[in-house]
Order: C-alpha cells, then structure tokens, then sequence
C-alpha cells in the first residue's frame, strides 16, 4: 500500500499547497480520500479520474471536498471517457448530507440543483466496516465541529488509518490500535488556548500514536499560518524517529 499527497494544507490552501486529498494504491487498487481545493489538478499528475475505484470524504467541510465540483465536470462532460459514467458510477463514501451539500456546492446558482447521482453512487458513512476490491475499511465517528470519520485501511496485512480532522478521543486511539502508518490532523503547536473538537495539536497526535502502538506518525493538515518545524518538534518529543511532516506529492509505502 502506499499514500500519495495530493494536497495537505489546513483549512485553507497554503502558498502553492492545495488543501487534503491523498491517493492511496493498494493492489490495483485506486482510491482518494479528500478532495480539496487544488487536488484535482494534482490527481491527474498521478493518474486518470477514470481509473478511481472510490472516494472517501471523512466530512464535508471545504477543505476537503470542494473539487468535487471538478471531478463532476470532469466525469460528466469529457468529450472521451474510457467507459460510459453513467453506466459505471463511481462509488463515493461519505456522511449522509453529502448528495445535497455537493449539488449544491457544483451548482452553487440554482435554488434546486440537479442530483450527481447520474455519475457517483453515494454511500452514507456509518461506524462499522465495508469491504473495497481487496481492501477493508473500517470507520469510526472523530470528535469534530460537524459530521466526521475516521478510516482504516487494511490490505495485505498492512494498515493505514486517517484520522480526518479531530480533537484526540478513544474513538481514534481504538481505530488506530496497532496500526502500520497513522495520518493525522496537526493543525498546530501545543501552546496557547484553541477551540474544542476541532484540531490536533503535533504533540497531541504522537501521544495517540504513542498509546495506540503505531509504527509510524505521518503528520498533515498543518495550517498555513502555523510553524511547520514546531509542529514537527512537538511531535518527535513524544514519538521520537516516527514522526514526519509529509510535503506534496510526496509518495510514502504503509
């Protein structure tokens, strides 16, 4: 398995840096998790649109859904997709809000915008596990402003979990118990007052992977406005050698 960055800025793009979106292969298969702002325009750098198998929203904040809108474009009105869209949907699992909150996002002129159902086959969220080709994913509610979830990926005896954005909880430990890679919320250094369920802070996701008993802490969703070196520094106080600030583009093996 490996995760391929296609943007990691937090909350807003920073410069030249998109906000979430991650590509993530594992035995032939092709699925994103987030698609922000910029991350469709570095998607394609990597591979077709076409090839996806699935997306996954963790929520439906801007951050890390708003090229939804391109990727509707891009799969309604290419003048030669590979296969008909409309005959091979292509599977998008998020909250249940999502059908609505996106039409209106992609058609953000019309009072009544036409549903995407005619190329995405949408799939509520809820916790428990589902399969994907050769793939499990497990998702867990995190502790947000809104709606959130977080995933594990497991294939071929390796696990990769996504906390999405989150305030540290039991709910993301358990998720992560045990886990080959952890990619985690960082917003922001651990020093002064913040608001409640909204961020990790870098020392706060090394202590989760630190009582979860990870291999590895990948750090991301830093904001622009923080300092990426303290961040970082928080972090390898508490999980020292494990921790590291992906960057864009960056490709790391789970």
């Amino acid at each position: 398995m490996k995760i391929t960055v296609l943007g990691c800025s937090g909350s807003v793009p920073g410069p030249g840096l998109p906000t979430s979106g991650y590509l993530v292969e594992a035995d032939g298969l092709r699925l994103v998790v987030e698609l922000g702002g910029g991350t469709f325009r570095n998607l394609q750098r990597h591979c077709s649109p076409f090839d996806l198998d699935a997306l996954l929203l963790s929520h439906l904040h801007l951050d890390h859904c708003a090229d939804f809108a391109a990727l509707t474009t891009f799969r309604r009105h290419h003048p030669r997709p590979p296969y008909d869209p409309r005959e091979r949907r292509l599977p998008v699992h998020a909250p249940a809000g999502a059908p609505e909150r996106l039409a209106h996002a992609h058609a953000a002129s019309r009072e009544d915008p036409e549903s995407l159902e005619d190329v995405f086959d949408f799939l509520p969220l809820r916790p428990g596990a589902f399969r994907l080709g050769p793939c499990t994913v497990e998702v867990a509610p995190m502790r947000h402003i809104c709606e959130a979830y977080g995933f594990r990926i497991e294939c071929g005896g390796r696990s990769l979990v996504f906390s999405g954005d989150t305030a540290v909880c039991p709910e993301l430990v358990e998720l992560a118990r045990g886990a080959d890679v952890l990619l985690a919320d960082t917003a922001w250094v651990d020093r002064g007052s913040r608001p409640d369920n909204l961020h990790m802070s870098g020392r706060e996701a090394a202590g989760v992977a630190v009582e979860a008993g990870v291999g590895r802490l990948l750090l991301t969703h830093v904001l622009p406005w923080s300092d990426r070196d303290a961040v970082l520094a928080d972090a390898a106080s508490v999980f020292p050698d494990r921790s590291s600030l992906v960057e864009l583009d960056g490709v790391y093996d789970v």
